[in-house]
């Protein structure tokens, strides 16, 4: 039998066909902005609602080191949990400006503030160490009430159970947004994955090859599992930690496997290139509790009393933003941390980010030093900013001094590691 070659040949596209493709493009489209749009709508309604930082989440050992911090430094954050404001303070420099939009955070730091002042070590690490305090409401309201301001005193009055050690939350870290996601995952790894006798192996693991060996038995596959991954994928989870939409785009336009592969990464990094031992960031959020042993600066003993004698009284609270901050207070700033808010100006508010750096020039001192951290592995939107300067307009980077190497090394120290990427310039004296 002789078979004949068949050539298939497909149709060409009818202009009906055409339209309804390019119909279905828009539909695409609009779905994408649609469901962007409501996760801005959930990530606004959570900041303006809730508190969303019960702890810091960036290191503050890399920051102390980039920072080069002296007593003449006046230094500019966004307080966030406080923590890392108080580490700060235990530099000495002249005087620290936290500043938040959300008023819940620095409620916190005021509560913190009050409690140096006003409770002796072992209660102060009962509250902020171990997340709880047995006579808590008394201790509030005989000791730290008075010396909060009427919108922390509200703040607080409302949530008394936070240091209650009541409810299924139980302590203070399993509390906010972050906290939640916290809990979330103490009974996921717990009661789910039951890899609870793994994860305290790796915390008090002596060495890099322990901890590799029981990541790799152990935990590798169950952080791996598809109910987590799809939970760690949708933006409303990353919103209870505080990663908007924007910032997750930073994160996917560099990051081969988006924003789930890179927390996998991250995690993987963190427990089997870095000691564990003393990587108090994850472990509260393992266990909801500090130890005397691994926590924050400010939680250990010296370093209290410290604060307490006087350099917590250098810490100053603004809720606003940092632009209206600079904008109405004439105070050289030689210091400033940005955090990772930027991610989200450049791409909902460039106008306010441009705003912001032109606020930041003009009350820059003259050797002046600014951190900041991004979610995608490198930022392209600050350099072309253009602001004022002696009636002259600069691109911004022909201002910036970059100390890439520098930051590039702390960056893979960093005992947090879930930030893409870190940066350290100085602004040109004028």
């Amino acid at each position: 039998m002789h078979l004949k070659r068949c050539h298939l040949k497909y149709p060409k596209k009818t202009q009906n066909q055409k339209c309804i493709i390019q119909k279905k493009s828009r539909a695409q489209r609009f779905m994408e902005r649609h469901r962007e749009g409501l996760h801005t709508k959930w990530f606004h309604w959570l900041h303006n609602h809730h508190l969303i930082y019960n702890t810091c989440w960036e290191d503050p050992r890399l920051d102390r080191i980039a920072l080069n911090l002296g007593p003449d430094d006046t230094l500019l954050t966004i307080t966030s949990a406080g923590c890392n404001v108080l580490d700060y303070a235990l530099l000495g420099p002249k005087h620290i400006y936290a500043v938040d939009v959300n008023y819940r955070q620095n409620a916190l730091l005021e509560l913190k503030l009050a409690a140096i002042q006003a409770l002796d070590f072992d209660t102060f690490f009962s509250m902020f160490g171990q997340g709880y305090l047995v006579a808590y409401q008394s201790v509030y309201r005989s000791h730290l009430r008075a010396r909060l301001s009427p919108a922390a005193q509200r703040f607080w009055d409302r949530h008394m159970v936070y240091f209650s050690g009541q409810g299924w939350q139980r302590t203070f870290y399993f509390h906010g947004t972050s906290g939640f996601f916290a809990r979330l995952l103490h009974l996921y790894v717990n009661r789910i994955a039951k890899i609870g006798h793994a994860v305290e192996a790796l915390f008090g693991a002596t060495s890099l090859e322990e901890q590799r060996d029981i990541y790799d038995h152990y935990v590798r596959g169950a952080i791996r599992q598809r109910g987590l991954r799809w939970l760690v994928n949708q933006d409303m989870t990353l919103s209870l930690l505080g990663i908007p939409h924007p910032q997750r785009q930073h994160i996917e336009r560099h990051y081969a496997g988006g924003i789930v592969t890179f927390m996998e990464d991250c995690v993987e990094a963190v427990f089997t290139r870095l000691p564990c031992r003393d990587n108090y960031f994850w472990q509260v959020y393992m266990r909801g509790a500090y130890t005397q042993h691994c926590c924050p600066e400010y939680l250990k003993r010296d370093n209290f009393m410290q604060l307490k004698a006087g350099l917590a009284e250098r810490i100053t609270l603004h809720t606003c933003s940092l632009t209206t901050f600079l904008e109405t207070h004439e105070i050289p700033i030689s210091r400033v941390i940005l955090l990772d808010h930027m991610d989200w100006l450049s791409t909902m508010n460039v106008p306010a980010l441009q705003r912001e750096w032109q606020a930041i020039v003009n009350r820059a001192a003259p050797e002046t030093r600014i951190l900041w951290r991004s979610g995608g592995l490198q930022v392209d939107y600050v350099d072309p900013i253009r602001v004022l300067r002696r009636a002259t307009r600069y691109r911004l980077g022909d201002l910036l001094t970059y100390h890439h190497d520098l930051a590039t090394a702390l960056h893979a120290q960093d005992r947090v590691h879930t930030y893409g990427s870190f940066y350290i310039a100085d602004l040109q004296a004028a």
